[in-house]
């Protein structure tokens, strides 16, 4: 509801009224239709939601969803010396040793340009595997 700013839902409260002069939500839907005509209507799931968050947190500013994460540099560089001294380990691995999110740690590892690898057994080719080995690239007359 980009259309609802703060002051609309400021506007919003002093239609609902305070004590014994409180509105109903159905009167406070129409009183914001007549005052609004220009705006998409409201119902009463906006309004009971407006009026909830301002009776918990005491504004109607919008408020982040998500917070992020904080961490000091002493956690910081202890991930880094982690990372230093093994450095095949995971980033979950190094996100469950820290007592860390997995995707802060990534952020962490990302701005000190560090990129986590993890160790995959691959398949050795031997002599007696011609078939999955690579033969060469044979180059065209005109470029050699």
């Amino acid at each position: 509801m980009s259309y609802l700013t703060e002051s609309r839902k400021i506007e919003i409260l002093m239609m609902i009224g305070y004590g014994d002069r409180a509105r109903t939500q159905c009167e406070v839907v129409r009183l914001f239709r007549e005052t609004h005509p220009d705006l998409p209507p409201l119902n009463q799931g906006t309004i009971s939601k407006i009026e909830a968050q301002y009776r918990e947190i005491g504004h109607v500013r919008k408020v982040p969803s998500k917070r992020l994460a904080v961490v000091d540099d002493d956690t910081k560089l202890n991930l880094l010396l982690a990372l230093k001294e093994n450095p095949i380990t995971s980033a979950r691995q190094l996100a469950h040793d820290s007592n860390l999110n997995h995707k802060t740690v990534l952020k962490i590892l990302k701005y000190e340009k560090k990129r986590p690898y993890k160790m995959q057994a691959v398949q050795e080719l031997l002599e007696d595997n011609p078939d999955r080995r690579c033969v060469g690239f044979l180059f065209p007359p005109d470029l050699q």
